[in-house]
């Protein structure tokens, strides 16, 4: 079987065009970086930051305890690819997480949960042990809401893998129609 250079370049040209547009679907924004970040203990938090890797629109940020109680005081604000979110009060020892949800740039959703820890301040020399005791480090229902916290999270990942159009499809129906374009070319006869 003999096959034509026009065909085989017609096959090449379908196959870049088809993988060129899919590699800009593939790159979705996301969270590069967190104040506090991730899993982080620190000593003090009077408001919470988050940073995209592009601009992002329509933020949604939750700060809450492991109680539930929310935290946030106000709307976020967005300048660019940073969302900023106020507290009502600096907040105390203890285990909280920050809900976010914006939509990107290329206007998906991201969405996600990070979990962080303020540790207890020193205890003055007036406080009593008893006193300092009473602040538990790790409450079966802290434990419990962690739990559910990285449940969330993992489904979370599972829902943004689903809500996201199958590119996958897109590069297998282009292959297909340039390897049909490149075939129909190398078959058709010649007029002598």
């Amino acid at each position: 079987m003999k096959r034509s250079p026009l065909a085989a370049l017609t096959a090449f040209v379908a196959a870049l065009f088809v993988f060129g547009l899919a590699g800009p679907a593939l790159a979705h924004d996301s969270l590069k970086s967190s104040d506090p970040a991730k899993g982080s203990t620190v000593e003090a938090v009077d408001q919470v930051s988050l940073v995209f890797s592009e601009g992002v629109r329509m933020p949604t940020v939750l700060v809450r305890g492991a109680d539930g109680v929310a935290h946030q005081a106000g709307k976020p604000s967005v300048d660019g690819a940073k969302v900023r979110q106020a507290l009502k009060e600096p907040l105390g020892a203890g285990k909280y997480t920050i809900a976010y949800r914006v939509v990107s740039s290329d206007g998906h959703p991201i969405e996600g949960e990070i979990p962080f820890t303020v540790k207890a301040a020193s205890p003055t020399p007036s406080a009593t042990p008893s006193q300092a005791a009473a602040t538990p480090s790790d409450t079966p229902l802290q434990a419990a809401d962690q739990k559910s916290a990285a449940a969330d999270q993992k489904g979370v990942a599972k829902e943004e893998t689903g809500t996201a159009f199958p590119v996958w499809l897109v590069i297998v129906v282009g292959a297909l129609v340039g390897i049909g374009i490149g075939f129909l070319l190398s078959v058709r006869k010649k007029k002598p």
